[in-house]
């Protein structure tokens, strides 16, 4: 037996803000938004055949760097046209350092996250 990953949860606050970012960053759709047994309302982003993210409500900002992150490469372009087109979309570049193959960027939240050359 195995398990495989439904979803990346991400914390936010801003549930709206974050679903019109990353929807256009990752090229998803709202899926469906849901309410749990708290009243909190959960969004899920996705596109067929790729992995969900679910925006999960918490109270607190961002205070640490993420545990977990996500690492992007572009569908199509180059890796600064990508980061360039992520910043127009709200995100900030925390970090681009020659001696690593990734630009660390910061959503509109401050989740960080990498982007990385094509593959």
């Amino acid at each position: 037996m195995q398990s495989r990953i439904l979803a990346v949860v991400l914390d936010c606050r801003r549930s709206r803000e974050q679903a019109t970012f990353w929807c256009a960053a990752l090229g998803y759709e709202v899926l469906r938004r849901w309410q749990d047994a708290d009243g909190l309302t959960y969004v899920e982003l996705g596109a067929a055949g790729r992995t969900m993210l679910l925006l999960q409500p918490v109270p607190e900002e961002k205070r640490v760097k993420n545990r977990l992150h996500l690492d992007l490469v572009p569908a199509d372009g180059g890796q600064y046209d990508e980061v360039e087109r992520l910043v127009g979309l709200g995100a900030t570049v925390l970090s681009d350092e020659s001696r690593h193959p990734w630009v660390l960027l910061a959503d509109p939240e401050g989740n960080e996250f990498c982007v990385l050359p094509p593959r």
